[in-house]
């Protein structure tokens, strides 16, 4: 199963997000690679922990790749290369956690056939090897986004399982501009049917995370005024209607992270040690990233039988 996660702005908590959903199905058993296709700002080893790709590998990444550089991208296995503490004790009966990372010096680049055919058979083989692929995509109406509209809509793709998370923040700005990537001219939907995708299936295979969502126990409305707390109150009725009136309201929801003060400070994963050792992560965003990696294989939560 390919996993494209996108999002129209940065600082969704997409890559964060992503890495912690790919953590979470590497824990449940299965094979997880996680391709970093952020060409402009490949930093998803920041999240695992794997120092050696902090910013991208010196050759041989995702962008080398693409462009005929180098036969075979670079892979890091994260078990083995991470120097986080609870992740070097690798759990019995956990599957792989790959990490494809980008290059150092790569960034943006047009897609001519020759990448769009690397980009293909580099999905197919990763399809047949791995349980779950996410790939995490630049921000916006990229050529990143663009490259895998195209790579998916080819007869070769049609029966691989695709899926797309589109991230956003909730707030007014973040869930029009969410709406927008998925909806509106140049985005997924209008995009992958000019490239020969079925309309309704590619709308099917859509779901929106909202991040960083201040609930009821939040600190933010704990320590709030009375007249703090019934504005929240009012701005998140609204949202919710602006959020149903742009066509991504509930229904089309695959998970809510809540607000959590530690991924303010540090994108990292949310291991069961930072909620019950350390104490420094809330045991709602952990459910929550379980609950949504859950979510992510199974098909009642897709509008499948």
């Amino acid at each position: 199963m390919l996993v494209f996660a996108t999002s129209d702005k940065g600082g969704t908590g997409r890559s964060v997000t992503s890495a912690n959903l790919a953590y979470q199905r590497a824990l449940a058993g299965d094979d997880v690679c996680y391709v970093d296709f952020d060409f402009g700002s490949p930093t998803a080893a920041v999240v695992f922990d794997v120092p050696e790709a902090t910013r991208g590998v010196q050759q041989g990444g995702l962008h080398s790749y693409l462009e005929g550089e180098t036969a075979e991208p670079a892979r890091l296995d994260v078990w083995a290369r991470t120097q986080h503490p609870v992740l070097r004790l690798r759990p019995n009966g956990s599957g792989r956690l790959v990490l494809m990372p980008g290059d150092l010096s790569g960034g943006e680049f047009a897609t001519d056939q020759e990448t769009l055919r690397r980009c293909v058979d580099l999905m197919l083989r990763l399809n047949a090897e791995f349980d779950v692929i996410i790939v995490d995509l630049s921000a916006g109406r990229s050529y990143a986004m663009d490259m895998v509209l195209e790579a998916t809509a080819r007869p070769e793709m049609r029966g691989v399982d695709a899926r797309w998370l589109v991230f956003h923040r909730w707030t007014r700005q973040h869930v029009t501009a969410a709406s927008g990537l998925a909806f509106k001219e140049r985005g997924i939907l209008k995009g992958g049917a000019d490239r020969g995708h079925d309309e309704d299936a590619l709308r099917d295979a859509i779901r929106f995370v909202r991040a960083a969502v201040p609930g009821p126990e939040s600190p933010l409305r704990s320590h709030a005024t009375p007249a703090q707390s019934t504005w929240m109150e009012r701005c998140d009725e609204k949202l919710r209607s602006l959020a149903s009136e742009n066509g991504i309201g509930d229904s089309v929801v695959l998970g809510t992270v809540p607000l959590e003060p530690i991924l303010h400070w540090r994108e990292q994963l949310i291991t069961e040690e930072d909620v019950i050792a350390t104490q420094i992560a809330n045991k709602e965003t952990l459910d929550a990233l379980e609950e949504i990696a859950r979510r992510l294989t199974d098909d009642a939560y897709w509008g499948r039988p």
